[in-house]
């Protein structure tokens, strides 16, 4: 039995890998799969983690790697659009092989939501659901690291310009998440469950701006616009106009109050309190 681990070259998967050495789970227990095998080579030789090229696109890079009995991670892609196919191509290969348990990185609430981010997360959901391999589901909340353009532009300006309003985000570091990962792929009684993963405090930008300064050693104001005003910032600065409605369509999902709910499963899954908001601000400075 191997715990496979995808997306080995980015973030969460990283974090994830050095989550389950911290735990003791030996290196030739784990396989680091990605794309591109030069840099899972570069990460992951010096470590003794063997690794696995795996493309989402590609079945047969998938049913070379996966076996019977083994935990795997799906870390869900990032070509929006093409991730639903991508998933499922995930999925039917470890149903093939018999795969011990499949543990998907969702986004909150995906069955009931409104979030932009969610519909691909939805449709994943169901068809892993409905696939019968034994299943773990971590909606995981909002990234803290997320706001790593939002610190740099407070650095030059002094301001945090959103159109969020007064709605709050309950972000967790993403070291919170690999932690979870890690728990649920080497314990036992995770099987067909869903954790809804959120951080133990919901702020608003009111703090996010206060725990910026705080990082910056400088003052940083919250300047709240509508929409309307922070599309027409965001185009003004160069972004294309779908990556402007993007982010601002997210900025309405958190006033709305989508990102705003705090579970304490993610907690409950690492056994600590996660990371503070000026904490993990302060890994990005």
């Amino acid at each position: 039995m191997s715990i496979v681990i995808t997306g080995a070259t980015g973030q969460l998967g990283k974090l994830v890998i050095d989550s389950l050495l911290d735990l003791g789970i030996a290196p030739e227990e784990l396989v680091a799969g990605g794309r591109n095998q030069e840099k899972l080579t570069d990460l992951y030789e010096p470590k003794g983690v063997r690794t696995a090229r795996i493309d989402f696109n590609d079945a047969d890079s998938l049913g070379s790697v996966f076996q019977t009995g083994d935990r795997v991670l799906l870390v869900s892609g990032t070509e929006v659009g093409k991730r639903v196919e991508q998933h499922i191509n995930v999925i039917d290969v470890a149903r093939k092989a018999g795969v011990d348990q499949l543990v998907y990185t969702s986004a909150p609430k995906a069955d009931t939501t409104t979030l932009v981010v969610a519909p691909e997360h939805k449709a994943t959901e169901e068809a892993l659901i409905a696939s019968g391999v034994p299943y773990t589901i971590l909606r995981n909340g909002w990234y803290t690291e997320n706001y790593a353009a939002a610190l740099e532009q407070a650095r030059h300006t002094g301001k945090l310009v959103a159109s969020a309003g007064t709605g709050k985000v309950a972000s967790a570091a993403c070291s919170d998440f690999a932690a979870a990962a890690a728990t649920v792929l080497t314990t036992d009684g995770h099987h067909n469950t869903v954790y809804e993963l959120t951080g133990d405090v919901a702020w608003d930008f009111e703090e996010l701006a206060q725990a910026i300064g705080t990082v910056l050693g400088r003052e940083v104001t919250y300047e709240a616009v509508d929409p309307a005003q922070h599309l027409a910032i965001l185009t003004g600065a160069g972004l294309d106009e779908q990556t402007a409605g993007f982010l601002v369509a997210l900025d309405g999902n958190i006033r709305d109050g989508e990102l705003a709910f705090v579970t304490g499963d993610l907690s409950r899954l690492t056994g600590r309190a996660t990371v503070p908001l000026v904490d993990a601000l302060s890994s990005l400075a």
